[in-house]
């Protein structure tokens, strides 16, 4: 993930994004790229400063993920100042790439994406590709393209698309949003499936976004794999995702990408306006001649 000063910084950037320009509108954006994402899918804030001490001890937390996850985004913030004694807890870092917690797990990929000069991080990013959240998942694509891999690209293109959410058990819905077209943040409960035995399962946002259509319908009875609810991404999700799709996007992404080109209910204006800059920096590089 990009920031405006690493931008304009071509020793920090990885090649071949160091010899790259870009046009200042989009490096305007760039430059919330990095910790709006992060604040927007958590949730949280972990600004109060921890010591070293507790940093280690928080790294190691088995109890208490947001422990861990304070320290992980403590970690990042110092990267970005440029401070290199954080690296005596990367492989704490690397880690926490494992950590049951997906929550975790998505700081951790966020918090590696700070750092393009280290390789076992990109190697571990390169992994958690494969993660079985998709929040964890899409937080890592957007960590690569830091490191100018565009590894994740199918990951950022889908991340452009509506989503389902489904019934994992057979029941009675109980839709707790009704509403189409709200924003809900991540972790919102949206519907709950009432089983034969009285137990509820309650279904809720992985991401934040907003409520495209209510499938499940209070009172209908659903089967396992029937859908609940479709979510559209969040405005910073498609934020991030047409700034990394200009940076490493390929001609075929474009198709998903001309979607956000017209009004869509829920976006802003300037969504069009990046999603045009995002298709013309991927046909300019796409007909540039090759390096010999």
């Amino acid at each position: 993930m990009i920031d405006e000063q690493q931008i304009q910084d071509d020793s920090q950037l990885p090649q071949p994004l160091a010899r790259r320009k870009f046009p200042w509108g989009m490096m305007a954006v760039a430059a919330t790229f990095v910790v709006v994402a992060f604040l927007s899918w958590y949730g949280s804030w972990f600004g109060r400063p921890l010591s070293d001490t507790k940093i280690g001890e928080y790294l190691n937390d088995r109890e208490k993920p947001r422990n861990v996850q304070h320290a992980l985004s403590q970690i990042a913030d110092r990267i970005i100042k440029g401070d290199q004694s954080v690296r005596q807890w990367y492989p704490s870092v690397i880690a926490s790439a494992e950590n049951p917690s997906p929550e975790v797990r998505r700081t951790a990929a966020w918090t590696m994406g700070q750092d393009n000069s280290n390789q076992e991080f990109h190697q571990t990013l390169l992994s958690l590709l494969q993660d079985g959240d998709p929040g964890v998942r899409h937080n890592t694509a957007l960590a690569l393209v830091r490191f100018g891999d565009g590894a994740g690209r199918a990951e950022l293109v889908a991340m452009l698309k509506p989503y389902s959410l489904k019934a994992e058990t057979a029941g009675v819905a109980e839709a707790i949003i009704e509403e189409e077209g709200i924003a809900v943040a991540h972790g919102s409960p949206l519907t709950r499936i009432k089983q034969d035995d009285g137990q509820m399962v309650e279904i809720r946002a992985p991401e934040d976004g907003r409520v495209e259509t209510v499938i499940a319908t209070d009172g209908a009875f659903v089967q396992p794999g029937d859908e609940l609810v479709v979510l559209s991404p969040s405005v910073v999700q498609v934020e991030n995702v047409l700034v990394a799709l200009a940076l490493v996007g390929r001609p075929e992404d474009v198709a998903a990408i001309e979607r956000y080109t017209q009004a869509i209910p829920g976006m802003p204006d300037h969504i069009r306006e990046m999603a045009g800059r995002a298709i013309r920096e991927i046909n300019r590089r796409a007909a540039a001649p090759v390096p010999a």
